[in-house]
């Protein structure tokens, strides 16, 4: 048994071109401490809920899955470090990137003291970091919610950031409707409206 910690997993998707360069695929984990006013995912604050999922597993997942990578979102990828370092490290051996968004300050996050967090880090090819400021939304970039997150390249792999936001609308066989990507609320809330009520939930970053 891997002594690596599992990853309480919200929600993985196999492809999107929603959340960021290129077809990814994703992962949403659960639980943040961070909290931001305003953040589209409130429903992954709490650490109860998600799938304990071993990293191994979700590297396999990623690699079959035939994308140019993953990217990991939350709740707060970083207070799940340990095993989405290893998570990353994974798919980087496969010759995959690794995009990591994350509410904390990249100041912060690189004199922490936890080398879960600088192993993550070091596995992370492009870093989006900030919290989510309701009262400064981005309009002009894709994926960032606000215009205080920064793009830090940590590596050349995944130089180009330019591209169209995007939402996806995903309807299972159950009828249960799920919404990714990044769309200021206005724009959600129209493509929301009168979709049965309980049955749409959004995962954006």
């Amino acid at each position: 048994m891997s002594e690596t910690p599992l990853v309480r997993v919200a929600r993985f998707l196999e492809r999107t071109t929603a959340e960021g360069p290129g077809e990814r695929s994703a992962i949403w984990v659960q639980g943040c401490s961070i909290r931001c006013a305003g953040c589209f995912n409130p429903h992954l604050f709490g650490t109860r809920g998600g799938t304990p999922t071993t990293p191994e597993s979700l590297v396999d997942r990623v690699v079959a899955a035939g994308t140019s990578g993953v990217t990991l979102l939350g709740g707060e990828p970083f207070e799940q470090a340990a095993g989405l370092a290893a998570v990353a490290a994974g798919v980087r051996r496969a010759g995959l990137t690794v995009m990591t968004f994350t509410g904390y300050e990249y100041a912060y996050l690189r004199t922490s003291a936890d080398e879960h967090v600088a192993a993550l880090l070091s596995a992370t090819d492009l870093l989006v970091a900030g919290p989510f400021r309701q009262d400064l939304i981005d309009h002009e970039r894709p994926w960032v919610g606000s215009t205080n997150q920064e793009f830090l390249h940590l590596t050349d792999r995944l130089a180009d950031v330019t591209g169209p936001d995007r939402v996806e609308v995903t309807v299972s066989a159950t009828g249960d409707i799920a919404v990714n990507g990044w769309a200021d609320s206005d724009t959600l809330d129209a493509l929301l409206a009168g979709l049965p009520a309980g049955r749409a939930r959004p995962s954006a970053h």
